[in-house]
């Protein structure tokens, strides 16, 4: 059996614990020494296994998270071309990035070289902790779990209290697909319960932990990963505001266009996108106030669970007693469940004199709009954001915001222009990450191809015989991979 049957949904026990935990060691090696193409044939198994039960499984994604049946099967279909793509990924081997250095006895450096030659392997046993916005595509079989296997990295999976029927199942799916194609037993295992996570996540066997979910949540596992008697790698998309900040030349040509688009991305999902838009920076006087005074906003959508309406309920309630915020425009029922949607309205200064109250994310459909004078005052705002999954600008290809664009270089993953945040495409070029507090590990993503390299770490081998190199570094290159050699591209 390639994982624990995740039979109930009951909380997992210390003895399941260990079991899941002793499985997955187990199953390190075995995984890492399949050849890419065969971990590629494993990922190619599960999206083809969850493809052929989304009869079953989106019904019950339906009924455990509120969303609707066409948003929860697009979302399965990004779930299984995701694993594919990583099969594909696996296929071409270039993420390896395999290096070899002859030995070279004239070497400037000054004394010769010795053969080096360095290549990618997978970290051990990942921790992945599901986040609920996204029941598919972020959880059981979602980004992280993708993006680990392909490593070579057996995977623990947390499910998320707010889809247990859904991740039981989908867990079942999962481990029967792989075990079907053959993949090591222990490969993957689902637990269920914070404590059982946390016991889990401190666990020595636990090479690399993964989250998507609250500030609050993630940074207590960042602490526990971190504070570790060996401290491991902890991948947490924790927040983000995702402001936008829109030229006079962008409002001028295009105001009524921006205003449509923009209640689209801030209630897309009702809200629940960790990309949504939660600030809107517009010139005074431009005439988009106004237009999104009048705009239709859409009626009120059940959020996904009682804790994430509680949650929001709070947050917009804090909003509205800031002396520093009005309300723009609202729907009839703001804190009922559901709730309607809200727009808040404030200026620069206001931002600029309580910045970290009035960016604070409220996880639904409520944004808030600032006003500026001049163009002078978006590079200042745009320091005071904390660290950001996307920022945006609106403007035409005259507008003089370089210095906006070289802030928000350094405040978000992904900056755009001209587009809407709550796009997320799977592709190579993605970047699904950002400064602190948007994820607690900057330099990487969780969405895409790069995805993968947060479970491998590099390791070189000076001097080895053929025989005992990995196949990526033999000098006949048996996978036929990508190789920088002697400093050049390979063939």
């Amino acid at each position: 059996m390639t994982a624990q049957s995740a039979t109930s949904t009951r909380t997992t026990s210390a003895a399941e614990i260990e079991a899941l935990l002793a499985a997955a060691h187990a199953a390190a090696r075995p995984l890492a020494a399949l050849r890419p193409s065969d971990r590629g044939r494993l990922l190619d198994a599960v999206a083809d296994a969850l493809d052929g039960a989304a009869d079953e499984l989106v019904p019950v994604a339906q009924a455990e998270t509120h969303l609707a049946e066409g948003r929860l099967r697009g979302e399965l279909k990004r779930t299984t071309f995701q694993l594919r793509l990583f099969g594909e990924l696996l296929r071409d081997g270039g993420y390896l990035d395999a290096r070899i250095d002859h030995a070279d006895p004239e070497w400037p450096m000054g004394a010769p070289r010795p053969d080096l030659r360095r290549v990618r392997v997978p970290l051990g046993p990942v921790l992945v902790f599901a986040a609920s916005n996204f029941p598919f595509a972020f959880s059981v079989a979602g980004g992280d779990t993708a993006s680990a296997l392909a490593a070579g990295c057996p995977v623990l999976l947390k499910a998320h209290s707010g889809h247990l029927e859904l991740s039981r199942r989908t867990g079942d799916v999962v481990a029967g697909a792989l075990a079907a194609a053959g993949a090591p037993a222990g490969t993957f295992g689902l637990v269920v319960g914070t404590a059982a996570g946390a016991a889990a996540l401190r666990d020595p066997r636990i090479a690399a932990g993964a989250f998507t979910g609250s500030i609050p949540g993630g940074r207590a596992l960042f602490d526990i990963a971190s504070s570790r008697p060996d401290p491991i790698p902890f991948y947490g998309e924790l927040g983000s505001n995702n402001p936008v900040f829109v030229t006079e030349a962008a409002a001028a040509a295009r105001g009524a266009e921006i205003a449509e688009g923009f209640v689209g991305s801030f209630t897309l999902g009702a809200g629940q996108f960790c990309t949504k838009p939660g600030t809107l920076v517009v010139p005074a006087g431009s005439g988009l106030v106004e237009a999104l005074r009048r705009a239709a906003l859409p009626p009120a959508a059940p959020l996904l669970n009682d804790r994430i309406q509680a949650g929001y309920a709070e947050v917009l309630e804090g909003l509205e007693a800031n002396p520093r915020l009005e309300v723009l425009a609202q729907g009839p029922s703001p804190l009922a469940d559901p709730p309607s949607p809200t727009l808040l309205l404030t200026t620069v200064a206001d931002m600029l004199a309580e910045p970290h109250a009035l960016q604070a994310e409220c996880f639904g459909p409520t944004a808030v709009v600032v006003t500026y004078d001049d163009e002078a005052q978006l590079a200042p705002l745009a320091e005071t954001f904390e660290g950001q999954l996307t920022a945006t600008i609106h403007g035409t290809d005259t507008c003089a915001v370089a210095g906006l664009v070289e802030v928000l270089s350094r405040k978000a993953g992904r900056v755009l222009w001209n587009e809407w945040p709550t796009g997320v495409s799977v592709t190579y070029a993605q970047q699904h990450g950002g400064p602190y507090p948007a994820t607690t590990a900057a330099a990487t993503t969780s969405v895409g191809t790069a995805a993968i390299e947060r479970f491998v770490r590099p390791v070189a081998y000076q001097g080895f015989p053929q025989h005992l190199l990995p196949e990526a570094l033999r000098e006949d290159n048996p996978l036929g991979v990508p190789r920088l050699v002697d400093g050049a591209r390979e063939g």
